[in-house]
C-alpha cells in the first residue's frame, strides 16, 4: 500500500426481504427495522468473506537477502494465477505466497504493468486453489457495498467493509501516468492490503486495492476490475501491456483563444511538444517543438494525459492523424506509433 502525497446497499435489500419481509408486512425500505438491516448487512459481509476469503493470499517478496516486503493478492484461476499490485512485487528476486490456511508456496512473476500498478503472478505447482471471479466494474453504483480482504500490517485475512464512495476517479501511478476509472471506497485499507481484492456483495472482485490518501480517513482507492481484466489479457498474450509511442516530450498548455478561433477548434488546452526523439515517428512525420497537439484521429487532446491515454496498443503500427496548432494555424500530420518501451511517456 502506498500513500498519495499530492494527490448496493441495493444488493442487501433482497437479503432483508428474504430474511423477514413477509412476517413484518414489508412494503418499502421505511418498513424494515434497524436490526433487520444490520442482520442483512452482516449476512452479506460474512457471505463475501466466506466466499472470497480463501482465494486471498499473502504475497512476500525478497529484494535482497533478509530484506523484502509484503502485500496481498487474489487467486483468479484454480491453476494458480494471482493478481496483485506492481509495487508489491517490485524488484523481487523471490516471491512467496501463503494462503488463508497457512500453506506456503513459491511463485514467479509472469508480468507487471506499473502504469496501472497491477501484476500477474503464478503459484508454483499449484492446483485446484480456491479462486475468485472478476466482476464488471462498469455496473457499479455509488453507495454499493464494498468489502476489502487482505493482510494489513501482517494481520492475515482481515475483512473491512464500506461502500463505493465514487467512480471514475483518476490516480497518478508511480510512473507518472494516470490510472483511469479508479474506484474510491471508504472500506478501511492499510499497508499490506495492497493487491488484495475489493469485492461486491455478490462475491465478485470489483477492484484491486492499491492506495490511500496520507493523513486522510476513509479515502482509499482500487484499480477497477475491468482495467485488471484488460491488463491480465495483455500480459497473458504478450507478457506485457502494449502501448503506443510517437517520440515526443510534451507538456499541457493553454491554447491561445485567438489561435483556437483561427484554427476552428474548441480546445482550451492541448499538449505542446517540447522535444522530439531523433528518428521517432513524430520527427519523421514533421512535428516540431512548440506544436500544440489538439486532436488524435479526430478525438480532442486536452493535455499530455489525453495524448498518453489515446496511444493504446490498438494504434501501434497503424497510421493515425495528429492535428496540431502551429503559429496559429491548424496542421495535420500522419504517423505510425511504435510500441512504447519502459520509461517512455509519449
Amino acid at each position: 500500500m502506498y500513500d498519495l502525497i499530492s494527490q448496493n446497499i441495493e444488493d442487501i435489500e433482497p437479503v432483508a426481504a428474504a430474511a423477514g419481509a413477509q412476517e413484518t408486512g414489508y412494503q418499502g425500505a421505511g418498513d424494515i427495522r434497524d436490526d433487520e438491516l444490520l442482520d442483512a448487512y452482516s449476512d452479506a459481509v460474512t457471505r463475501v468473506a466466506d466466499l472470497v476469503g480463501p482465494a486471498v493470499v499473502r504475497v512476500e517478496r525478497v529484494v535482497q537477502k533478509g530484506h523484502g516486503g509484503m502485500g496481498s493478492g487474489v487467486v483468479i484461476s484454480p491453476d494458480g494465477l494471482v493478481l496483485t499490485n506492481s509495487h508489491v512485487v517490485e524488484g523481487a528476486k523471490e516471491l512467496r505466497l501463503t494462503d488463508s490456511e497457512g500453506r506456503s508456496m513459491d511463485a514467479r512473476l509472469i508480468g507487471e504493468d506499473p502504469d496501472t500498478d497491477l501484476a500477474l503472478v503464478r503459484a508454483g505447482a499449484a492446483r485446484n486453489l480456491p479462486s475468485a471471479l472478476l466482476g464488471d466494474s462498469k455496473k457499479l453504483r455509488r453507495g454499493q457495498l464494498a468489502v476489502a480482504i487482505g493482510n494489513p500490517l501482517g494481520f492475515e485475512s482481515t475483512v473491512t467493509a464500506g461502500v463505493v464512495s465514487a467512480l471514475g476517479r483518476s490516480l497518478r501511478a508511480r510512473t507518472g501516468r494516470l490510472i483511469e476509472d479508479v474506484i474510491q471506497t471508504d472500506a478501511a485499507l492499510n499497508p499490506g492490503n495492497s493487491g488484495g481484492p475489493l469485492v461486491s456483495s455478490r462475491g465478485e472482485v470489483i477492484g484491486i486495492n492499491t492506495a490511500v490518501i496520507a493523513g486522510a480517513q476513509g479515502i482509499c482507492f482500487a484499480v477497477a476490475s475491468n482495467t485488471a481484466q484488460y491488463v491480465l489479457s495483455q500480459i497473458l498474450q504478450h507478457g506485457r501491456v502494449r502501448r503506443g509511442f510517437i517520440g515526443v516530450a510534451a507538456q499541457t498548455v493553454a491554447v491561445p483563444r485567438r489561435h483556437a478561433r483561427a484554427a476552428g477548434i474548441d480546445n482550451d488546452f492541448g499538449a505542446m511538444v517540447t522535444g522530439t526523439e531523433p528518428g521517432g515517428p513524430a520527427q519523421a512525420a514533421g512535428l516540431m517543438s512548440y506544436d500544440i497537439v489538439v486532436r488524435l484521429d479526430g478525438e480532442p487532446v486536452t493535455g499530455v494525459d489525453d495524448l498518453i491515454r489515446m496511444l493504446n496498443g490498438d494504434r501501434i503500427g497503424r497510421a493515425v492523424e495528429v492535428d496540431v496548432v502551429r503559429r496559429g494555424q491548424l496542421r495535420s500530420f500522419r504517423l505510425r506509433p511504435a510500441e512504447r518501451q519502459a520509461a517512455k511517456a509519449a
